[in-house]
């Protein structure tokens, strides 16, 4: 059974901590190194449903895609959430680790897991890491259909595979418009959209799309020129991760001979609850409404 350290430095070949963003805070937020550890719970959120169930799996280790504490604390009081969690965690005996952005440009990373999910085959990164010699580490990923789809049976398609939210999936384009490349990004993407352009891609897959920037993107040189948009919970895109590093981490553990259970929450932590689809205006175009599947 490897120690907490030991698991940790996996990790750390996994998703290098020196590659998260400068503004991230990845890495380990609590635990004890010697601690041994049996079981891991892979999660996107370190909420207190997440902190519940790697407790109640006896999970030596809380291994989650966002950090808890981003932006820095003053105290870890059991009063707010954030304390109750490192509270409960460290009561039960279990570590709480980060991989954000440091897994979001690995390879395979966060977007490798989202192509994957889509049925898309990947031609390289969005935005390549300079520093990787083989290019193919980076933000994002471009990919292919093996077959054009119309964007609304491609959106039909992301609505399918991803887990499902109360926000489901909205697309931004001509419904009936052919899509055969596709960017994607797991998370938050509209800060990528002049490398979207820039590739040429059909259509974008991300989360968070925000009015203006969408709006722009989809006009930008003609209301058919740019790429469609398509938009899923930020959960939902990132979700695919959580199968992907349990994997690595599994496999790390069978070539050490450690015999980690690795298991994956399936618990919905996309804060949105409910979805009360708009009736569109008298003599408007109908709109189509696209939820996720079942997960």
């Amino acid at each position: 059974m490897p120690a907490l350290s030991d698991v940790i430095a996996a990790l750390d070949e996994l998703w290098p901590p020196e590659r998260a963003e400068q503004w991230d805070a990845v890495g380990t937020v609590c635990g004890d190194p010697g601690a041994e550890v049996s079981a891991v719970l892979v999660a996107v959120d370190p909420v207190r449903e997440t902190a519940e169930e790697a407790v109640r799996l006896g999970a030596g280790l809380l291994l989650t895609h966002h950090p808890l504490y981003l932006r820095g604390t003053t105290t870890v009081f059991a009063g707010a959430f954030k304390g109750r969690v490192v509270h409960d965690l460290i009561r039960a005996g279990t570590a709480l680790h980060v991989a954000h952005t440091n897994a979001d440009r690995a390879d395979p990373g966060v977007s490798d897991a989202l192509a994957e999910a889509l049925g898309l085959r990947i031609t390289g990164p969005l935005v390549p890491d300079p520093t990787d010699p083989a290019g193919r580490r980076g933000l994002g990923r471009i990919c292919e259909l093996d077959a054009p789809e119309p964007l609304a049976r491609f959106a039909e398609r992301v609505a399918a595979r991803l887990p499902a939210t109360a926000q489901g999936v909205r697309a931004a384009g001509d419904p009936g418009r052919p899509v055969r490349t596709v960017a994607v990004c797991g998370g938050s993407g509209d800060s990528l959209f002049d490398q979207v352009r820039a590739a040429g891609v059909d259509a974008y897959v991300t989360a968070d799309l925000r009015h203006h920037p969408a709006s722009e993107a989809v006009q930008h040189g003609g209301p058919h020129a740019g790429p469609a948009l398509v938009d899923a919970a930020h959960w939902a895109t990132e979700w695919p991760w959580c199968t992907q590093a349990a994997a690595q981490l599994e496999a790390v553990s069978e070539r050490q001979g450690w015999g980690l259970r690795v298991h994956v929450s399936r618990t919905v932590t996309d804060p949105w609850t409910v979805h009360a689809a708009s009736a569109p205006a008298e003599g408007a175009a109908p709109t189509t409404t696209i939820t996720g599947a079942p997960n």
